[in-house]
């Protein structure tokens, strides 16, 4: 029985059953159990993830799992609720990408510890393949924001996709002159997409999103706060 019986908005792809994906996002709430982890999951079940999910400590161990880590995971199942995983969703203007998923960014995909979900506001594409990534101090001396925002300003120019943290500091200097300059960005979150982090730069990111220049994108599902 599906969660819902038509496509979702924020999974257009398609390419798992929404049943499906809302197991894939309950396992990217579970601490311990990252892409190594989890695709040792998916081998062993044979791509079955909702078997994986209801497995007990017994076939969890058999497929390769410590036993701290199925302690803790079975621990953390208690409170998690697939389903209501995609009812998040349906809530907020984003989107899920996963392992599966033809648009999942092909030079993320290539390193070893690729998240298995990516949660996106805003729109990826072909272009922000030519990207680069400038970061730096939230405490930035007025040399460094000149720099800064002169190489983001140029690179965007000639249609490198700018890629940072969103953080105070440089991070907001890159992204801002990269928007400035008519460019793509790309804002890499280390929350939830429903925690803006620094509050401070709520703006900045509704203008990211809504200017079409770019995205916001995340490994984390919702509710998930700064660390």
């Amino acid at each position: 029985m599906t969660v819902f019986d038509s496509s979702a908005r924020y999974y257009p792809s398609g390419a798992l059953p929404l049943d499906d994906l809302a197991y894939w996002i309950a396992f990217s709430r579970v601490l311990g159990i990252g892409p190594k982890r989890f695709r040792q999951l998916l081998a062993f079940f044979q791509d079955d993830v909702v078997a994986a999910w209801n497995a007990d400590s017994a076939a969890l161990a058999q497929a390769g799992i410590d036993q701290r880590t199925i302690d803790g995971f079975l621990r953390q199942r208690k409170d998690i609720v697939p389903q209501r995983e995609l009812e998040r969703l349906e809530k907020l203007r984003a989107t899920v990408i996963t392992w599966k998923d033809k648009n999942y960014p092909p030079l993320l995909k290539a390193i070893d510890y690729a998240p298995p979900v990516l949660y996106v506001a805003g729109k990826l594409t072909e272009a922000d393949q030519f990207s680069i990534a400038i970061v730096g101090t939230r405490n930035a001396s007025q040399y460094g924001r000149q720099v800064t925002e002169q190489f983001a300003r140029e690179l965007a120019t000639h249609n490198v996709t700018i890629v940072s943290g969103l953080a105070l500091g440089i991070d907001t200097i890159a992204h801002k002159a990269a928007l400035d300059a008519g460019g793509r960005t790309l804002a890499v979150m280390a929350s939830g997409l429903d925690t803006i982090y620094p509050a401070d730069n709520h703006t900045l990111a509704k203008r990211i999103v809504e200017s079409g220049q770019g995205a916001l994108i995340t490994e984390f599902p919702l509710g998930v706060k700064p660390n």
